[in-house]
Formats: structure tokens, C-alpha cells, sequence
């Protein structure tokens, strides 16, 4: 699986992750705003992270630093805190001295600890992108900035604000609500750490050296990033193959399964290909490197899954969309809120006024609708990536659960698209080894993917192979040769009867095969019909329980194939697909999927090869195999990585669980905002009597953004046997 369109290309000897020795970050929540370097995201305020996390994680720097500054001060938030609620009732000061006690004890909470915040808040005014900062930002000045004028000028004051002797100040209300934004952001941050586990486990895949073996036939161990196309390498047993490459000499069976999730390991001899990351299990190999740093399986799977997790699903675009209004909204109904207060509250009415408007501007924080679908994609993701599945991006994990149609290909994606020995008749007269022997001497020195099939066979059965002279290929019909003295002939029925070989005897047996899905060839000896062979391209393991399970769980399984018809209705009777079509070109395919559009229907098409590609770009869904060609995985917005259609059913209940649970993310964003504002304003006073504090307001808005990123790491959990039920 070699994809390209993702990676961008590195230079010679150059990591993986470098460009030019330039670590990129990125927004979460707006995948587009890129830059070289750490930083916070200019639309929206967020620490930016790595575009691809570093394999040894260090701590981040941000986390460390919020850590730092909340430490700190909790301290002195709790004293202002118990200051404020009983230093009157102990008598420890007497009237304003406890304003300015409360002033100096809170100043470094606000003023340092909730510095990082003001510049956010700054920021987002600036560049005319309203987001949670710029409420924060005014809730708390709001409240520290009319503490310290009732602090330094209390005769400016009207009677009505006075309390024992002193105007009341809400120093204490400034310092909880900036000590409780930055454990929330200390455990949101922590939480969105481990949404990149699924690709630092990619990453840790591969090995840190390669053994080089140089022009002279020293060895030497040289770091990764120093291999280059065209090196020879040794990959001894137990060792990882270090890069992409074909095996030059040596013979070993390989584990493939971190890759492709295939448990059984693959035998490979000089010629096989070979998988960067991939284990080597008992003997030596010597390769030659083809693929090297970002063009390797293992970069582009990376790739694959860093583009998954930094798109925007639709719905993303939506809340995006709304959570910009929604600040306007929420500072209109603040200002509401004050002057409602202030105008017709109960005395004093401005200071009631002003502590709800506080309270309106930190419940209603947009944090936990900005994460909602950005926290289940990334998770999500990293999922898929562990389950052989790889989205390229958001809209193909949020579309693919309102798949109705699945087209899907024959040869590789339904069958294993290797022909494979299925069966001999021998004539009357002929011995069936002997038959199969002389087939496999002519066929040696054929290119056919049947020829290998039948050569592999005879080889298998220990049968004893002779040369083949004078041999010719009859284009389209079969091959002509002489083997240990007999002329042969080995083809289809033109090829015979162009020689006035009859082979009638052999055609019901024929028939029977071909209705079982193979392709025939008869062998002829010495201008006599010696017997025929059939061979197969046999249906994957794990097809047949696919095609059921798809089919129950109401999608519509069509089979296109640009093999002939009697081939192809073999296939599909077997599998128990209904609707056929055979003999069909690459145009055919694309045309067939924007009819199936043009009638209302949702498709997905899955296939492997060339001829596939543009009818994966077209599907609203494209599902890659694998095991195909990089045009197929380039067209597609799904890639099987092990080729297997059971794929299709993990990839759609995982589809299924995280649109349910970016709905249940955004459900309670919007559920707790709707019942938080009115609360933060007052609305339920006449009722109650009671108001909301701003400092429980602050504690509810960091609940609510660490509730919906726990939820979204739920989906870690999530079952992948495609039973999920329809969402």
C-alpha cells in the first residue's frame, strides 16, 4: 500500500516527521490555521499541538506552565475564597482594610495565573473572532476591575452598595473562576494527549536503525533517516524490516499483522516485497530499500491518519458556524442582564446586575460545543487506524453510516485475486500427474497469472518439470511448445480446434467447472486431447459472512466486474449477491455509480485496482483495498489496510458510534448552555430566591468541556464487530 497523495515528500536521509527540521502545529478545533512552531490559534484562542506528535512525548510545554500557574495560587484563591465568605463573620478586619487584604491576595491569581487568558481575550478581539476567551476575558476583568474601584474609591459609591461597613467586591470571584479555567484546561489538555496515542504506536512501529551492507560487503548500523533508495540491507531474524524494498536473497516468513491485521506471517523469497515495520521471524533476508522516510506503508498510513484527525466533519462546520454568534449572543444577554438588574432589581441592583452578567459570561462559554466533533474524530480515528481501517477524513467517518448501496468489485476485493489450482480431468488414456506435469513444463515459460497457478501446483505435488522447446504464446487462446519430445498445446477450445484436436469427451466436466466460477484450459498431446485443467481465483475467507451482514443490516451488495458474465454470476450465486454486472470497463463503473445517485441512493464503492478509480471517486463513499494499487487508495476516502470486507462493517459501526457521539456532545453542550444562561441571569430568582454564583459558573463551564472530551475518549471502547445497531 503505497499511497501518495498525503505525505510531503522528504529529501534524501531526512526523518520522517522533519521538513527541513520544522515541526509544524495546528489547531484542533480548526485544522486549517497551520504554523512552524507552538503557539495559540488566532481564530479561536486554543494551544496549537504538533501536526504529527513526537514518539517520546514529552510533558507539554503549556500543560506545564498552566500547571505551574495554578499551583501556585490555589493557595491564595482559597484564602481570598474563605476571606471573603467568613472574614467578616470572625471579625479579623474591620470594614475596607478586608477590600484591600482581598485586593492583594487575589492581584497575582488574576493579574499572573490568569495572564495566558487576558492575551487570548485581547487576541480575539483583535482579530474580530469572538470565542470563549474573549467571555472569560470580560467576565473576570469585569469583576476584578469594579473590586478594585470599590476598593480604591468607595465614596464614589452610592449608600445602597455598602456592607458592614465596606462596598462589596468580588475579588474572590475573579480568582476561582481563573484558578477553575485553568484545571479545566490542565485536564482537557491532558485528555487531548491521549487522543494521539493511536499514531505515536504507529510511529513506535518502526525500528530506529537499519543494517547497511556496503560496496565492499561490510555491515554497518546506520540510524533510519540515513537509508537510501537503492541500499542493500540485512534484516536478521527477529529483527524489523527498516524500510519498503524487495527481498534480493534469503527466504523467511514474515509477521505482517501490525499492518494489515493478517495473524499468519507471509513466506517471502528473493522478489517478494517487503513492508517498512514489518517483523521478520526465523531466517535472514538481504533486500534492496525502495521506499524510504515519508514514501514508506507506514508514513502513508501515518499521513492518513494525522489528515483524519485534523479535518473538519460537516457537523464541525456547523457548530463552528454558530459558536461565533453565540458569543455575540451571550455578551448582548449579559449587558441585558446588567442594566435589567440594575434598573429594576432589588437594591443594589447594579451590583446584583453586574455579578450576573459576570455569571452569564462564564457559564456560556463555547468550549465544550468547539470540541464537541473535533475530540470524536480524533479518537475515532486513532481507532480505526488500530482496526485496519483508514479514513482520510472527518466526512467519510460521519458519512459512511448513511451508506445504502455498496458496489463492489470482483477480482481482490471479493476473491483473493491470485488464480489458484482448482481441479484436473484427465482423458481417457492419460495419467492425471502426468497430465499436470507436462501443463506446468510448457507453462514455465509463461508470464500468465493461470501459468503460475499450474506450475505452482505441479511444483507443490514434487513433480519433476522439463524444459520446453519451441515455445510460442497464441495471443488470447493459449501456448504452444514441445516437452520431452511431444508437441503440446495447452488453451481454450479455438486454440484446439485451429489444430483439429476434438476435445468433446471433456466438455460437460467443462461446464460444470466453469459454473463453479473457473477458467478452463485443455491440454492437447501429440494432436490428442490429454485432459483439461481449471483454475480459479478463489473468494476471500471472510466474504460471504461480509456480503450477509451487509445485506441485513439493509445495504443493497452490487457486484461490477470486467470479467465475463458466467465467471461472474459463479461468484456472486456463491455469495449470494443478486444483482450482477459483468464484462464492465472503468466508465461503466463511474456511470453505474452516478446512476444509482441520480435515483436517491447512497453508495459506496469498494475496489483495488486501477480500473476502479474513478468510480471510487465518484461514490459518496470510496473504499480502498489495501492490497491494491495506489490510484485505488489515492481515489478512496476509506482504505482497508488488510483488504478484507469485514473492514467495511467495523469501519460503519465505528461511523455509527461517533455521529452518536458527537450528537451526544453537542446535545449536552447546547442543553447545558440553554439552561445555564438563564440561570447565570437571574430568571429563576423571583422563583428561587437564589442567584448563581460566577465561581459555580466557572466550575460548570470546566465540567462541561472536560465532560465532552471524556465522552469522545469513550469511543476508545467502542465494539467493531459490525453489529452496531443503525443510528
Amino acid at each position: 500500500m503505497h499511497g501518495h497523495q498525503h505525505a510531503h515528500p522528504t529529501p534524501r536521509g531526512e526523518p520522517l516527521a522533519a521538513e527541513a527540521d520544522v515541526t509544524w502545529y495546528t489547531c484542533p478545533m480548526h485544522p486549517e490555521v497551520r504554523q512552524p512552531g507552538p503557539g495559540n490559534c488566532p481564530k479561536c484562542g486554543m494551544t496549537l499541538e504538533p501536526v504529527l506528535p513526537e514518539l517520546e512525548q514529552e510533558e507539554n510545554p503549556e500543560l506545564k506552565d498552566f500547571s505551574r500557574r495554578f499551583w501556585w495560587t490555589l493557595p491564595l484563591t482559597v484564602v481570598v475564597t474563605l476571606l471573603a465568605m467568613g472574614g467578616h463573620a470572625l471579625s479579623l478586619f474591620h470594614g475596607a482594610t478586608q477590600n484591600w487584604i482581598e485586593l492583594l491576595i487575589a492581584s497575582p491569581v488574576v493579574l499572573w495565573a490568569g495572564w495566558p487568558f487576558y492575551v487570548r481575550a485581547v487576541r480575539s478581539v483583535i482579530q474580530r473572532s469572538p470565542n470563549m476567551w474573549t467571555l472569560i476575558g470580560l467576565g473576570t476583568s469585569a469583576a476584578y476591575l469594579y473590586s478594585i474601584a470599590a476598593t480604591l474609591a468607595p465614596s464614589a459609591f452610592p449608600m445602597t452598595f455598602m456592607m458592614e461597613g465596606r462596598i462589596g467586591v468580588y475579588f474572590e470571584a475573579a480568582a476561582v473562576i481563573i484558578s477553575l479555567t485553568l484545571l479545566g484546561q490542565m485536564l482537557e489538555l491532558k485528555a487531548r494527549s491521549q487522543t494521539s496515542a493511536a499514531i505515536r504506536s504507529l510511529l513506535g512501529l518502526a525500528p530506529r536503525t537499519a543494517r547497511r551492507i556496503n560496496a565492499d560487503d561490510s555491515e554497518e548500523d546506520i540510524p533510519l533517516s540515513h537509508v537510501h533508495p537503492g541500499d542493500r540491507l540485512r534484516v536478521r531474524p527477529g529483527e524489523k524490516v527498516p524500510v519498503d524494498g524487495l527481498v534480493v536473497q534469503g527466504e523467511s516468513a514474515v509477521d505482517e499483522s501490525m499492518l494489515t491485521g493478517e495473524p499468519i506471517p507471509v513466506l517471502k523469497r528473493a522478489g517478494g516485497t517487503l513492508i517498512g515495520a514489518t517483523l521478520n521471524t526465523h531466517g535472514s533476508l538481504v533486500m534492496q530499500a525502495q521506499k524510504v522516510g515519508s514514501a514508506t506503508v507506514l508514513a502513508q498510513i501515518v499521513q492518513m491518519v494525522v489528515q483524519a484527525q485534523r479535518s473538519k466533519a460537516p457537523m464541525q462546520r456547523l457548530a463552528d458556524v454558530i459558536a461565533g454568534y453565540f458569543v455575540l449572543v451571550v455578551i448582548a444577554i449579559a449587558v441585558l442582564t446588567l442594566i435589567g438588574w440594575g434598573l429594576w432589581g432589588p437594591q443594589p441592583g447594579w451590583v446584583f446586575g453586574l455579578i450576573n452578567a459576570v455569571a452569564v459570561l462564564i457559564i456560556a462559554c463555547p468550549c465544550a460545543l468547539g470540541l464537541a466533533t473535533p475530540m470524536s474524530v480524533m479518537v475515532a480515528s486513532g481507532k480505526a487506524a488500530g482496526s485496519g481501517v483508514l479514513f482520510r477524513d472527518a466526512a467519510a467517518i460521519e458519512n459512511l453510516r448513511r451508506i445504502d448501496t455498496l458496489i463492489v468489485d470482483k477480482t481482490g476485493t471479493l476473491t483473493e485475486g491470485r488464480p489458484a489450482f482448482q481441479g484436473l480431468e484427465a482423458a481417457a488414456g492419460f495419467d492425471a500427474d502426468e497430465v499436470l506435469r507436462l501443463a506446468a513444463s510448457l507453462d514455465q515459460g509463461s508470464e500468465h497469472p493461470l501459468a503460475h497457478a499450474i506450475v505452482e501446483q505441479a511444483r507443490a505435488k514434487g513433480l519433476a518439470l522439463s524444459a520446453a522447446q519451441e515455445f510460442e504464446s497464441a495471443s488470447g487462446i493459449g501456448v504452444r511448445g514441445r516437452v520431452d519430445g511431444h508437441r503440446l498445446l495447452l488453451g481454450n477450445t479455438a486454440l484446439l480446434a485451429d489444430a483439429g484436436v476434438s476435445c468433446e469427451a471433456l466438455l460437460p466436466r467443462a461446464e460444470q467447472l466453469r459454473s463453479e466460477g473457473a477458467s478452463i484450459m485443455y491440454l492437447a498431446v501429440d494432436g490428442r486431447a490429454a485432459g483439461l485443467l481449471a483454475v480459479a481465483d478463489p473468494i476471500k475467507p471472510t466474504s460471504r459472512q461480509a456480503v450477509e451482514r451487509l445485506q441485513a443490516a439493509g445495504v443493497r451488495v452490487i457486484m461490477a466486474t470486467g470479467d465475463g458474465p458466467t465467471t461472474a454470476r459463479a461468484v456472486a450465486r456463491q455469495l449470494g449477491i443478486e444483482e450482477v454486472h459483468g464484462e464492465v470497463r472503468p466508465q461503466d463503473k463511474e456511470r453505474l455509480v452516478a446512476d444509482l445517485q441520480g435515483a436517491g441512493r447512497l453508495v459506496a464503492m469498494a475496489g483495488d485496482g486501477i480500473n476502479d478509480a474513478p468510480a471510487l471517486a465518484r461514490a459518496d463513499v470510496g473504499i480502498a483495498m489495501g492490497t491494491g494499487t495506489d490510484v485505488a487508495m489515492n481515489s478512496a476516502q476509506v482504505t482497508l489496510v488488510k483488504g478484507d470486507l469485514l473492514g467495511i462493517l467495523r469501519a460503519r459501526s465505528l461511523s455509527m458510534a461517533t455521529v452518536r457521539n458527537m450528537h451526544q456532545n453537542l446535545t449536552f453542550a447546547f442543553a447545558y448552555n440553554a439552561m445555564g444562561i438563564p440561570l447565570a441571569a437571574g430568571l429563576f430568582y423571583p422563583l428561587t430566591g437564589h442567584l448563581l454564583s460566577p465561581m459555580v459558573a466557572a466550575l460548570a463551564m470546566s465540567v462541561s468541556s472536560a465532560s465532552v472530551v471524556f465522552n469522545a475518549l469513550r469511543l476508545r471502547n467502542a465494539s467493531l464487530d459490525g453489529q452496531a445497531r443503525q443510528a
